[in-house]
């Protein structure tokens, strides 16, 4: 049955006679099998190397697909369960998916459904059995991805308070290279919005002609204009997700060009743009994420309370300018904190920065700035007023609800490390945003987890630069349907909770785990190889608390990316799988001292599916 299915869809292909590789790859795609191209491409070189011309008859297809498609750790699954018949009936796959799969819930119905689903051959489909063409198509599938399918969608409980929630946020937007001379691009925002991150910042400056620009502010980076940004949000904002955005305007404008933002926030967004609190206008909780569904919130500085702004509200506040004291507000991201290393840049282009700061006497503390804030910017700023951290007694004596603080990595770090415990009541509170050190000029990032691990909501990353840090970060926010906001745990949310990352305590919910590295298909080959081949091995690493970061490895297996197979079981105790991460790291063993990065996958662990 199989092989007249198999002979029907491809024998056209060869009235001629042969194939060559192109008409190969077209052939594999109409047999509906994943395929990579780099590797089919190897395969047939090999199968072609002996001969003269450049094409293969029906045999060598037929060989071809085998190698790509029959993998071993296949049959043997088929063959247990099947009783070596060449094919499953309904009852038989029953027994495969709660045996092997752990789907305790299903049925002869879910059996009979994944067969209309799989299986590719009509006759056997008739008779409701599997061939083992169906039975790969279904291995292969999204239906087996180590995800959990319940969490590939919106499944949490999105009616807390905004600060209950880790928000997916990006630092400096708009630069796509680095922090001192790359290009400042709108695709910044396209890219970051289109991956569910649900706070972006926004350099502000004057710009020519009372238009306010976009750039990073002292340097060489490009400028674009800030209405040509808020378009693109407008266009982007509610693409990934339908929770709400946070615009965070670090904003350097003088109050003309305050005011131009402004009348472009309200134009353009129109009724995206939050301009009003909902319900009560005296606030004592933040409303939800579910409240907020399709709106825009602007971060910025605030002139009083969000009672008087509302009162101002169709009155004429043009020209209206309040100057405050910069004490009471966020300035900038580079003098916010003493841990902040100021940047030089000269005209000749040679970057000073130090790493390690020379023993100094200690600074005197600023004079205070004033700054001027235009009251038509001010009063659109509703439920996220930047204000600034002076320490976590005077946040919990004097902080509204609505006030959040920008804290920089290093002093975040400090805190997390000597009072965590002050830091987690703070983040129970109000919205922590904490961001890049200045000294980080090629853009890159430090590990989120240590501040997922107190509670902060917005930890603000480079979203364009590739690594650890962002595969974190995308793993993290791959969970409750990659909306852009993860409920934070109970011990994370709760007022009064004694949980801290170094001392876990009562909160922690220890769990085991077992993970059988069973095999690899197709994986990238090695850039360093001319035969296609790498010698891999696999990573499994855990981040979460301190006591849960653990990383294991397989054995390197030669000269193999096709169908490396390696039967190795790893187990772990895990003290709080809500924190962790599990990422999973295919490297080519280049030399005894060096690796090769192939690819990766990291999500939650609570995340991961049994079977």
């Amino acid at each position: 049955t199989s092989c007249t299915w198999f002979l029907n869809i491809i024998q056209n292909e060869f009235r001629s006679g042969k194939i060559d590789l192109e008409i190969t790859m077209k052939l594999l795609e109409k047999l509906q099998i994943p395929f990579d191209y780099v590797h089919v491409k190897h395969v047939f070189k090999k199968t072609v190397d002996k001969r003269k011309d450049n094409a293969i008859n029906i045999e060598d297809f037929r060989a071809i697909y085998r190698t790509i498609v029959h993998r071993s750790e296949f049959h043997e699954l088929f063959s247990v369960y099947s009783q070596k018949n060449k094919f499953l009936d309904d009852t038989q796959l029953l027994d495969f998916l709660r045996k092997e799969q752990y789907e305790t819930e299903a049925c002869e119905m879910s059996a009979l459904e994944m067969i209309l689903k799989y299986e590719p051959i009509e006759e056997v489909r008739r008779r409701k059995q599997m061939s083992f063409e169906g039975f790969v198509r279904y291995m292969s599938s999204e239906e087996c991805s180590i995800f959990r399918k319940d969490h590939r969608t919106v499944y949490q409980d999105m009616n807390h308070p905004l600060c209950d929630y880790f928000i997916s946020s990006s630092h400096n937007t708009y630069l796509i290279s680095d922090q001192l001379i790359g290009p400042s691009d709108l695709w910044g925002y396209t890219s970051a919005l289109l991956k569910g991150c649900r706070c972006v910042e926004i350099d502000c400056w004057d710009g020519s002609n009372n238009e306010p620009v976009v750039y990073h502010g002292h340097t060489l980076t490009s400028k674009i204009p800030f209405h040509s940004v808020i378009k693109v949000i407008d266009k982007y904002a509610f693409v990934a997700s339908d929770y709400p955005v946070v615009l965070s305007l670090e904003n350097h404008c003088s109050p003309e060009q305050q005011e131009v933002m402004a009348d472009y926030l309200e134009n353009i967004l129109g009724d995206k743009l939050l301009t009003s609190t909902i319900g009560d206008p005296q606030v004592t909780q933040l409303p939800s994420p579910e409240d907020l569904k399709f709106k825009i919130l602007i971060k910025n500085k605030k002139v009083g309370t969000i009672e008087e702004g509302l009162l101002r509200r169709g009155l004429e506040t043009h020209g209206e300018v309040v100057e405050v004291s910069d004490s009471d507000s966020e300035s900038s991201d580079e003098d916010e904190t003493d841990d902040e290393v100021p940047l030089f840049l000269n005209r000749g282009l040679t970057k000073r920065k130090c790493d390690h700061r020379p023993s100094s006497p200690p600074r005197k503390k600023p004079k205070k700035k004033k700054i001027k804030i235009a009251i038509a910017l001010s009063d659109l700023v509703i439920y996220t007023k930047s204000e600034r951290f002076v320490s976590f007694e005077h946040s919990l004596a004097n902080q509204k609800c609505y006030e959040n603080n920008s804290i920089g990595e290093l002093r975040a770090q400090k805190f997390a490390r000597e009072s965590a415990k002050d830091f987690i009541s703070h983040t129970t509170r109000f919205i922590t945003r904490i961001y890049p050190k200045g000294t980080r000029t090629a853009s890159s990032n430090y590990n989120p987890q240590e501040f997922w691990n107190v509670g902060c909501q917005m930890v603000a990353l480079n979203f364009q630069t590739v690594g650890l840090q962002m595969e974190l970060q995308n793993g993290k926010f791959l969970d409750n349907g990659g909306c852009g906001y993860v409920l934070k745990p109970n011990f994370l949310r709760n007022l009064c909770s004694t949980f801290t990352p170094e001392n876990v305590g009562t909160n922690g919910n220890p769990m085991s785990l077992s993970i059988k590295l069973i095999s690899g298909y197709q994986l990238p080959p090695s850039s360093l190889s001319k035969t296609n081949k790498a010698d891999p091995l696999v990573h499994i690493e855990i981040y979460g608390v301190p006591q849960d970061r653990i990383k294991k490895k397989s054995s390197v297996l030669k000269s193999n990316a096709l169908s490396p197979r390696w039967d190795e079981t790893f187990s772990f105790t895990i003290q709080v799988p809500e924190l962790a991460l599990i990422r999973f790291c295919v490297e080519d063993e280049v030399s005894l001292v060096s690796n090769e990065f192939l690819g990766q996958y990291t999500l939650p662990l609570l995340s991961l599916k049994r079977g």
